[in-house]
């Protein structure tokens, strides 16, 4: 794709691929508003995502004009910006509460539901000065992994072969941005659903660790392993809204601890040189299966030789003691419970039981199973046997957390490797397997942060992504490495066909 300049106020801005440091010195210099750069964006939504049949975005803000010129009265006024995201168009999931613009889940029987007050995340994005640009679609309740469908907009498709699927659940945001329809956005994780999407759309995907980011106002999949986070075109910008969304919220209280955990700036981790000296542990136990595809491994041992040619040691293979045994079995179904949990709290929506939702009859026919799977669940968590709970009570997920820990200390490890998909996706007219979808083997259940960054493309021209998972709050090592990696190989490339 030719990046195309824009005329704004008598100059020009390159909008394509664009990122918030470059959007701010562009503003501070008189040659952009976020009047423009957000009238720019909501140009491009029609021809690019309606006509073109991406199918990412559900709906877009009416007031983002309104907002962006008190944006930018205020930097006239003060010469200061309201705070880092100042006039940042922002694309938000469809679970995330937000005031003013409906959120679904991307169900049908939640229709022009829209919440009372922001999510936390989305609260902390508009007081740093950040514009909602557009709520995106995505998988309907954020059930499936491979496949981005709702019953409100039908399916998402990849931006680099519309072909082909994004997966789910936060793919609108993912194939959005891929196309430059935003300039960063919000997803939600509960197995791989920021990282996935992030994965094959050449994108970087951050899952924070749990008890870092406030899952209020989110509708929840499985409560005890969602977390919302950052997609972006870049590391610094995820990074950027890491440092703006992170932090303590008595809406969740397992954010008790994150002021403890942040610092003061996640962009002090760009570092170039950061991989130099950091010892990567290599998981065969996740990349190297009968399954994988020979073009992804072979992309994946370029990756490893590139990290080793930044000054990284490479620890390969690194090997978790019992991983087989100890990664089994620790996911259980807690949607019914948790999503009617949300309802019963929720501003007068339109339903308030899963029984309600699945006898409405509007689901997607792919999740039907699911939908029968929980409503013969009729036990809370803790009464389950055994008992599903946080990961920070939960034995099973606290002996794998120490597992992976105590592994990664006695190899003297920082950061463990592997795809983040082991299969590149099938196309929409195909959709058999394998996936190879390595996101939901570790992170969701020890609670541990962990990144996708791109590592090239296939011969077929899709992305595919590296995945680098670290300790308990240790995100700043996995921005510090992904960057480097990031700066180094600059593999990401805008798709074609998304031009001015």
């Amino acid at each position: 794709m030719i990046a195309m300049p824009i005329s704004i106020q008598g100059g020009e801005f390159t909008l394509e691929e664009t990122t918030i440091a470059r959007v701010h010195e562009a503003m501070r210099e008189g040659r952009l508003t976020a009047v423009d750069l957000t009238a720019a964006y909501l140009e491009r939504i029609e021809p690019f995502d309606r006509e073109s049949g991406l199918n990412a975005i559900v709906v877009t803000n009416p007031r983002a004009q309104e907002e962006a010129a008190a944006l930018d009265a205020h930097f006239v006024e003060t010469g200061e910006f309201v705070g880092p995201m100042h006039g940042v168009p922002v694309i938000v999931k469809d679970n995330f509460d937000t005031i003013g613009l409906q959120t679904t889940g991307g169900s049908a029987a939640m229709a022009g539901y829209i919440a009372a007050e922001d999510s936390f995340q989305v609260q902390r994005l508009r007081e740093a000065g950040a514009i909602v640009l557009a709520k995106s679609n995505m998988g309907e309740w954020a059930i499936h992994p491979y496949r981005n469908i709702s019953s409100t907009l039908g399916e998402t498709r990849n931006a680099y072969l519309l072909d082909y699927p994004t997966p789910g659940s936060s793919g609108g945001t993912a194939s959005a941005l891929a196309a430059n329809l935003g300039l960063v956005g919000l997803g939600s994780d509960t197995g791989s659903s920021i990282r996935g999407p992030a994965a094959q759309l050449a994108l970087v995907g951050l899952r924070p660790t749990i008890g870092l980011t406030s899952r209020a106002g989110i509708i929840p999949q499985h409560y005890t392993r969602d977390v919302g986070g950052p997609i972006a075109r870049t590391v610094e910008d995820a990074a950027r809204v890491l440092a703006v969304i992170a932090g303590y919220d008595p809406r969740d209280p397992m954010t008790a601890t994150a002021p403890d955990h942040t610092p003061a700036d996640y962009t002090n981790s760009l570092d170039a040189a950061a991989l130099k000296g950091m010892r990567i542990g290599v998981l065969r136990a996740i990349s190297d299966t009968q399954t994988a595809d020979p073009e992804i491994l072979a992309l994946f041992e370029r990756a490893l030789g590139n990290l080793a040619a930044l000054g990284a040691e490479i620890v390969d293979p690194f090997e978790i003691p019992e991983f087989a045994e100890i990664s089994e079995g620790l996911w259980c179904n807690t949607f019914r419970y948790d999503l009617e949990r949300y309802l019963a709290a929720a501003d007068n929506p339109p339903v308030r039981t899963l029984r309600e939702i699945y006898e409405a009859g509007v689901h997607t026919e792919h999740i039907e199973h699911y939908f029968q799977e929980s409503l013969a669940v009729t036990v809370a968590p803790e009464e389950m046997d055994p008992p599903c709970s946080d990961h920070l009570t939960d034995p099973r997920r606290v002996r794998f957390r120490e597992s992976v820990e105590s592994a990664m200390s006695e190899a003297g490890v920082t950061l463990i490797a592997y795809p983040t998909w082991s299969n590149p996706p099938r196309p929409i007219a195909d959709p058999g397997g394998p996936f190879g979808n390595n996101s939901s083997r570790i992170a969701p259940h020890t609670g541990q942060p962990a990144i996708t960054v791109p590592m090239g493309f296939n011969e077929t021209g899709l992305p595919v992504g590296l995945q680098l998972l670290g300790r308990m709050f240790d995100e700043p090592a996995l921005i510090g490495a992904a960057y480097a990696y990031e700066q180094a190989t600059r593999h990401r490339r805008a798709p074609d066909g998304f031009q001015d």
